[in-house]
Order: C-alpha cells, then structure tokens, then sequence
C-alpha cells in the first residue's frame, strides 16, 4: 500500500493497526483512544461527542471530530463525513478514525475546508442496547432513531455542502453513488467530484442514482437548509480485511478531498 498512502501515513497505519488477535470492538475502542490523545496536540483537529443517547438511564455518546483546515473560516465549504451505520461491521468506522489521523497529521489535505467526522452512528447498537436496526437507510426527517434524531439537528444547524458516506457492501469492487440537487450557491460546472482516479488501484462500479425523490439518508433535510447539498456514499466490499479497509478507504477519502478542493478553486473562477 506504500504507493497509495505518503510513507508517514503508511507508518501510523501500521503503529495503530488492529492486532490479529483484537476484535473490530476492542480496535475500536484502543483506536478512539489513540485518536483522542493524537488530536490533542493539533491545532486542526478537535475531538468531541456531538451530545449523548440516553437509554435505559444509560448515556452513550455520539463521537465526533471537527477540522479546519488551514485557512478555513465559517463561511468555508463544510462537509460531513460518516461511518459505523451498523454497529456489527466496524470495518468502516475504523477507516473513518485512520482518515482523521490523517488529517491530524497532514492538515494541509483540506486546505480551506471545515468538516464535521462521525465514525461510529450506530451507538446504541455498539453498546448492545438496540438491535436490528437499518441506519442507513433511514429517513433523517421522520426517524426515532435518537442517533440520527442528533444528526438531523446537527445538519440543519451547520448547513453542509456535503454529506460523504462509508458503508460496507457484498460486491467485489468498491461501489460509488452520487446524488446531487441543484445548488443555488455554487452552480454545476462539468466538473465530477470524484473518478476512477480517486478509487485506484481498486476496481469501482458506479451506480446510477435514480430521479426519484430522495427518501432517505441526510439529503432527506435538503428542502429546510439554504442551498441543496451533495451526498458520496463509497461502499466497500464486504470481502476486504479490516486493514486493507482502512487504507483503502482513508486513500480514497484524501484523493477525493483534494479533488473536492480543485472542483471548488475551479467553481470559483466560472
């Protein structure tokens, strides 16, 4: 993977890769904890819950990171990224946590950006409160579900650009859905956000997103924000080793961030 990943990501990869005797959990929770300690001494990355689930007079928190890029102001491009719809697959999650690593690391990755990271939205399924629940596929407007209940909130307060989704899938190429609505502050060059470039050496499918009304997801919050949002989702396959996911999926994610950056320089100059 050295030819995907800059040596001195490559390196924390190894120095933070799960053992071959931990379970995706025990990553987890000894992956957090690295995090948490690495981001306090950047001036990029910030680690805080975005508030508590209560259950059963239980309270789990909501993990988030915030990064502002260099540069970065409140009135820069803010995206949201997120992971571990299903608690019972961590594959993603820890992907998500080795990207924040990543920018804690490199922040010049998100020159000018601010993004709002969410590794693990199915809480109460971690903890073992909850069980058989579809996260993903949930209506953000009309949910009970208090994880996305908090998301919905947080979404129609910062306002996002964009949502960028990790999920795991049963195919055996990683799998990229775009869907977009017209946007009333930055018009629609023909410019792709992101390519087979971004997914290389990988293979990719492409999956055609349909016309129909948006029924689930974070776009579901479209109509009640100022300007209409984007959602990547990026579907691993399901076959991959929880390594090759976190490489993967953290080298995809900066290729596409500095793809995203050169789409917002070139909408600039339109």
């Amino acid at each position: 993977m050295s030819s995907v990943l800059p040596s001195r990501f490559t390196t924390v990869a190894r120095r933070l890769a799960p053992g071959s005797g931990l379970s995706l959990p025990a990553a987890f929770a000894e992956q957090l904890s690295s995090l948490y300690g690495l981001v306090q001494r950047s001036s990029h990355v910030f680690g805080s819950p975005l508030d508590s689930v209560r259950h059963e007079n239980r309270v789990h928190p909501l993990p988030r990171f915030v990064y502002f890029g260099p540069h970065a102001s409140e009135a820069s491009v803010r995206l949201a990224f997120l992971a571990g719809f299903d608690h019972r697959d961590l594959r993603g999650t820890l992907a998500l946590l080795h990207f924040i690593e990543a920018l804690a690391l490199e922040p010049e990755i998100g020159h000018g950006l601010h993004f709002s990271l969410f590794p693990l939205v199915d809480v109460l399924g971690f903890a073992r409160a909850q069980e058989g629940r579809v996260l993903d596929r949930e209506n953000w407007t009309r949910t009970t579900a208090p994880e996305l209940v908090l998301l919905e909130q947080d979404a129609r307060l910062r306002n996002y650009h964009g949502f960028v989704k990790l999920e795991m899938t049963g195919d055996d190429a990683v799998t990229v859905r775009l869907r977009t609505a017209p946007s009333v502050e930055h018009p629609t060059p023909a410019v792709e956000f992101i390519t087979s470039d971004e997914i290389a050496p990988f293979p990719v499918r492409w999956e055609t997103s349909s016309t129909a009304p948006v029924t689930d997801g974070p776009l579901t919050v479209a109509d009640d924000v100022p300007f209409q949002p984007f959602e990547l989702t990026l579907r691993l396959p399901a076959a991959w080793s929880p390594e090759l996911t976190r490489e993967a999926a953290a080298s995809i994610l900066k290729r596409f961030v500095l793809r995203y950056r050169g789409f917002m320089a070139y909408g600039q100059h339109l």
